[in-house]
């Protein structure tokens, strides 16, 4: 018993939803579908028929259970080869939305991170340092509240909230947990788990001492953007410049009752002008050894985890769901996720030619043509052309 059922059988030239599946890592140790019971209410539509259809929601970008039937059933055949095996229903699906359990999608997608995370574990960022880079945000996605009672956010609107933390090196979500829009971000803070030695970078809604103060005694560095107001007394002032955007640079120690408590060790206090929005800004750090202008290039990058939202909300299906109940949005966020990771891992050979985006984009429009397959990924010469035009060692856009 393999880990999902049986997935397209492995042949020299496949078509690129095929392939595109075969980064799934179907057999493991582990049976998560055993584990969570996820083919015992079917015979039919099992749990790796209910991926692929996921994915194909995903790459497709269809809004709603009748347009993706539709589609479906009108490229049997074709996905027939993917290993799809029937034709679906609307009611077979919105069950399977319903009852299958999310907790199956959140297990693969796990082991799809732990397969990007090494692909990039060696990856520079170049900031000077060697330590691993994280950032931690939340997304909020809008809901009908007459639809979504459960998620009642304010008086008129629902929502749910997607708490991430993010590798920086390879632009890897490695922790996904989805609450309603009412949980705030701090209080996830306690379920961030990370190695010993790694660097953190936080926004102002984080700002929590006690609860950082918890992941400095995990040996965890912070990076946090304070506020403004922030109450301190300053320990020792290094060399600032102003030409640098550089206003001060102090070794600080936090005052106020609770403040002084619940972080009661010294920290590095940097306040700079960003140039570019001639906005004030004041980092904190427990890394007393490094500078002002090194924390601020520390936290320059936490942008990408915004980016990675948006692009998203942008490019895959997260803003129509497919069914109404928790569990069946975290399924639809978490294969959304897994697509990303498996576009992540059959794009890198290719980051040099074309983005990730436009790289989905191929996939899409060619994903039921037969390539052949390389043990790097696919060969993209082998493509008919689609606003992309092969050349010798590379890809080169029609313009």
């Amino acid at each position: 018993m393999t880990s999902f059922e049986r997935g397209p059988h492995h042949k020299p030239t496949r078509t690129v939803l095929a392939q595109l599946l075969a980064i799934v890592p179907y057999a493991q140790s582990e049976h998560p579908v055993d584990s969570y019971q996820a083919n015992r209410w079917t015979r039919g539509f099992t749990a790796w028929s209910h991926l692929i259809c996921m994915i194909y929601v995903q790459l497709t970008r269809r809004e709603g259970l009748r347009d993706l039937v539709d589609c479906l059933n009108s490229q049997g055949t074709k996905l027939y080869r993917a290993g799809l095996r029937q034709r679906e229903s609307r009611s077979t699906l919105a069950d399977a939305y319903e009852f299958r359990s999310a907790e199956l999608f959140e297990a693969l997608g796990q082991r799809l991170i732990a397969m990007v995370s090494a692909q990039y574990r060696d990856e520079d960022i170049g900031l000077g340092v060697k330590e691993p880079l994280h950032a931690m945000d939340s997304t909020t996605v809008d809901l009908c509240l007459k639809l979504f009672q459960w998620a009642d956010f304010r008086s008129t609107k629902a929502g749910i909230k997607a708490h991430t933390a993010f590798d920086l090196r390879g632009a890897i979500p490695f922790m996904l947990s989805i609450t309603t829009a009412k949980v705030s971000d701090v209080s996830t803070l306690d379920s961030l788990r990370l190695p010993a030695g790694s660097i953190v970078v936080l926004d102002r809604g984080y700002v929590y001492f006690a609860r950082l103060q918890r992941l400095v005694q995990r040996e965890c560095s912070l990076v946090v953007c304070a506020n403004a107001n922030l109450s301190f007394r300053s320990i020792q002032a290094h060399p600032g410049d102003a030409k640098t955007g550089v206003w001060s640079d102090q070794t600080i120690a936090l005052v106020g009752q609770r403040a002084s408590k619940d972080c009661p060790g010294p920290l590095r206090g940097a306040r700079l002008c960003d140039a570019s929005t001639c906005l004030e800004l004041v980092y904190l750090s427990n890394r007393l050894d490094l500078p002002a202008l090194t924390i601020a290039a520390i936290y320059k990058p936490r942008c990408q985890i915004e980016l990675f939202f948006k692009w998203l909300k942008q490019n895959l299906s997260i803003q129509h769901f497919f069914g109404n109940s928790l569990n069946a949005m975290k399924s639809q966020i978490w294969i959304a996720v897994c697509s990303y990771l498996l576009a992540l891992i059959a794009h890198r050979p290719f980051r040099d030619q074309l983005s990730l985006r436009n790289f989905l984009h191929l996939v899409e429009v060619n994903m039921f043509e037969k390539i052949t397959h390389h043990k790097d990924g696919f060969q993209l010469s082998s493509i008919p052309r689609t606003g992309y035009l092969s050349s010798t060692n590379r890809v080169v856009l029609i313009r």
